[in-house]
Order: structure tokens, then sequence, then C-alpha cells
């Protein structure tokens, strides 16, 4: 389980193909590497992800075939920057929202409004991940726990403060970019009980 507070941003230096799968090799920031422990669960870009070796402050990971299909991870290079953060602890501090880090699909950046040091930013997604998010709910986008502002039939809009666009990679995000999308785990229940009664 993750909150949506992104910790750091990492960036990739290996990639090696394993069959229909990948190995990450992502060296992480320096206030994260104290606790770094084989088969931890860290989110990359909002994907959970397994720990499988450490070197010093390079972490190595493997994506299988699914998690590349319906995320972002298979578009990284050598180079690019990703987002970070570690499970949480049963006796964390709980800031964002429940995210499993289980992306339900990938969105594209549609629009960047910029007023002052303030972003809005629109993703463009199917439109059954459309359905799943209110006004004022919760989305994570590439890992980071954001309020939805507005709706639209196959789009939506968040707005992002200045701590927001330094702190993670959403800050160098551009038009067209491919981001993680999860929307709310509530929103999915609600939708499927909703879908079982229409159907009955």
């Amino acid at each position: 389980m993750f909150t949506g507070l992104v910790e750091g941003r990492g960036t990739v230096r290996e990639i090696w193909s394993e069959g229909a799968a990948i190995r990450l090799t992502i060296e992480a920031p320096d206030e994260l590497t104290d606790d770094r422990v084989v088969g931890a669960s860290v989110a990359i870009n909002g994907c959970c992800l397994t720990l499988v070796e450490v070197d010093g402050d390079r972490w190595m990971f493997q994506a299988g075939e699914e998690t590349i299909s319906k995320t972002n991870l298979g578009e990284l290079q050598p180079g690019h920057q990703v987002n970070l953060e570690r499970s949480l602890c049963a006796d964390g501090r709980f800031g964002g929202h429940f995210v499993q880090g289980h992306v339900d699909g990938v969105g594209y950046v549609d629009g960047i409004q910029r007023d002052g040091e303030w972003v809005t930013m629109w993703f463009r997604v199917l439109e059954h991940l459309a359905t799943q998010l209110v006004p004022k709910g919760s989305v994570a986008i590439d890992g980071v726990s954001l309020t939805v502002a507005a709706i639209e039939r196959d789009r939506f809009s968040v707005a992002l403060i200045p701590h927001t666009l330094q702190m993670t990679i959403l800050g160098i995000r551009s038009q067209g970019d491919a981001v993680n999308i999860e929307t709310d785990i509530i929103g999915k229940y609600v939708q499927k009980f909703v879908d079982a009664r229409a159907a009955e």
C-alpha cells in the first residue's frame, strides 16, 4: 500500500531485456538509500515493483509483460527520471490517499496551462477510466496523489502546486507524454456494484 506522496526522483541507469520482461536499474536519491531491503515494494511512477537487488544507491527491479503493457515503464530509457515511493509502514503517517500501485491504464498529457508558478494539467484517458473519477476525488498520476479538478468525457484536469512540480516528474512532463493512471479504489468498487445491479 502507498499514499501517493512521492519521496524522491530516481534516475534510470540501465535496462535489460529478459524475454518479454525487462530488468531496471534505478539510481535512488541519497535520502532513500538508508532503507533498502531486497523484497521490499517500491512504487515506480506509481507502479508497484519488487526490489530484487541492491548495489549501493542502485536498485534493481523486474517488470513483466503484463506490467509493461499496462504502464509507461516500457517507454523508459537510461537517463529518464522516475517518481519513487517506498511502501507505507503500518505506523506511518497517511497523508495522501489509498494507492495500491496497481496501474489501471496509461493516459496522455493533453494540455498544460500555466498561471505563474501553478499549472493546470489535462490528461486524456479511456472513457472507462474517466467514469471512475469524480470532481474533488482522488487520482494517482505517475504515483502522485492528486485531486481531480474537472472531468470531461475522456479527459480530466488537476491543479499542480509548485512543490509538486519541483519534487515529482510531473514538473518535466510535456504535451503527449504517457503517464500511469490509478483511479481511486473506492470508485472502482462503487462502479462494480452499480454495474452488477444494472445487469440484474
